[in-house]
Order: structure tokens, then sequence, then C-alpha cells
């Protein structure tokens, strides 16, 4: 998808001399980059549970997937419903860079959740709690203009909860994604719009999802998003290093080195969708 940036360029002229310039990027050594967003709907009683990881290389530069020795989830406070019920799950290998694990929903809803990864000599953990969220009340399609006229508005709404301070993501679709915190709305119902450029045509189902994040999470998709720019989405490797909440636990050194972690984010989400078809 298009994002509608105004670039402001001077042209300056120099006569009879042309100057090669040269740009030193940074760099540094490869990075586990990790996909840990899991979506809940507590409507199904089984979640499917998928989690990206690659291998950043140099600044700029593209990433391979990551062939990992073991990926798992554990959540301690868990209860196990029965004999063959467990407090953990071990995530396997379905693709390039891709593992996968189904569980019972309520395994995610309560309690501490941690993400264990070991990539070669390397062990990296991220921890966890479940963040509720609030429906969407309802996806309409306005009539607004943004810059070319071309644009479709889309206006959404949904009431916040009043009893506690929320934080959201927006996804919507396409690799595009919003955040907002209900500082100026709590306990009330919020509508804003949001524009699709002309790729969006008549005739195209669009699907929104809602998510609760924490503050946390919040602060980290922000910087993605601002740093992402374009049509890549937010769960690329940025052009700039973002700390998430990946962090290495090897060693007592790597712990407190604060410059030795791993890119990406393990959050675990409560998700409400719906769907709109443009006219």
């Amino acid at each position: 998808m298009k994002r509608y940036i105004l670039f402001f360029v001077g042209i300056f002229l120099f006569i009879g001399c042309e100057d090669v310039v040269e740009i030193d990027t940074p760099s540094e050594p490869p990075r586990l980059s990790v996909d840990a967003l899991i979506r809940i709907d507590e409507s199904e009683p089984i979640t499917n549970v998928v989690v990206k990881v690659n291998l950043t290389s140099s600044f700029f530069g593209d990433t391979e997937a990551a062939d990992l020795d073991e990926i798992s989830i554990l959540n301690r406070d868990y209860i196990p419903t029965g004999p063959s019920d467990e407090n953990f799950i071990a995530l396997t290998k379905t693709g390039a860079g891709r593992y996968e694990a189904t569980k019972n929903t309520s395994f995610f809803t309560d309690g501490t959740l941690e993400l264990s990864i070991i990539h070669g000599d390397t062990r990296y953990l991220a921890i966890t709690k479940y963040v509720p969220a609030v429906p969407i009340d309802s996806l309409v399609q306005g009539e607004g203009e943004l810059f070319t006229g071309d644009e479709t508005e889309i206006l959404v709404a949904f009431t916040d909860n009043p009893t506690r301070d929320d934080f959201y993501l927006f996804d919507f679709d396409f690799n595009e994604y919003l955040v907002t915190d209900d500082g100026f709305y709590q306990g009330q119902t919020f509508e804003f719009s949001y524009f699709y450029d002309e790729d969006v045509n008549p005739g195209m189902e669009i699907k929104i999802d809602l998510l609760g994040v924490d503050e946390t999470f919040y602060n980290y998709m922000n910087q993605l998003i601002v740093q992402a720019g374009g049509d890549q989405g937010p769960f690329q490797t940025p052009s700039a290093t973002v700390r998430g909440n990946i962090t290495n636990v090897t060693s007592s050194d790597d712990i407190e080195n604060r410059n030795n972690f791993g890119l990406g984010y393990f959050a675990v989400c409560q998700t409400f969708s719906k769907s709109i078809v443009i006219e």
C-alpha cells in the first residue's frame, strides 16, 4: 500500500564538477528477529500459535529464516486440566523460520507466559501476560477525502472499558498498523477515520483487527510504525535497532550487556475482528 509523504527537494546546480558521496551505514553482527505476536480469540477453545524467526543481516539488508534448536512457551501459573495436559508447549518447525503449536485458549489468558528460544549456543527469553481488548462496534465506509480524492475512508468505532487504562493496536490489513490509548476517551465510544489509497477497489473485503496491548508493547509498536514509513510493515527488520522484550539470557554477562539482545517481541493479545466489503 502507498503512504502519502511529501518530499521537498532542493536542486543545486554545480558547473564543472561532479563528486561521488559515499555514505557509511551502520553495521552490526546478525541478530535473531522474532515475530511472536499471539492473537487470542476467547470464543475459540483452541489457539494455534505461530512464531516466525529470522536472522538479520547488515543495515537495510535482507533477512534469512532462522533454524532454531528449541522453542517453547511456559506458563508456570497454569493448572493442567488432565494427565495429558502440561504447563508448557513445544513448538515444531512447519516451514522456513516458522514454528507452530496448538493449545487450549485458557492456557494463554491467565498467568505469566515465558517464551524460550535456543539458537545455537544462545538462549533467549521473553516474558509477557495476556492483555484484554474490546470489540469493534462498527465499520462504515465514509465519503471523506485526504489528498488525491481517490482514497477510501473507513469509519471505525469502539467503546473503551471504563475500569482500566487501555492501549490498543489496530491491524488494518495490507501491513498497515495504528496504535492508540484511551487517555482522552476512557470509558467512551470513540470513532475515527482511516484512509486507504487507490489500490483498494470496490468489491474488496478488508479485515480489521483490534488488539489489546500493554504500554510497553504500545511504545514498541509506535516506534516501529514510525520507522517503517512504507509498505514493508512494522514486523520487518527496522532501519534502526528498536529493542523489544527478547532478552539474551545465555549468561549473566549477556543479561547485563544491554547491546546483546534479540529483535522482535513476544505479546499475547485478545483480538476482535470485523470485516467490511468496499462499495
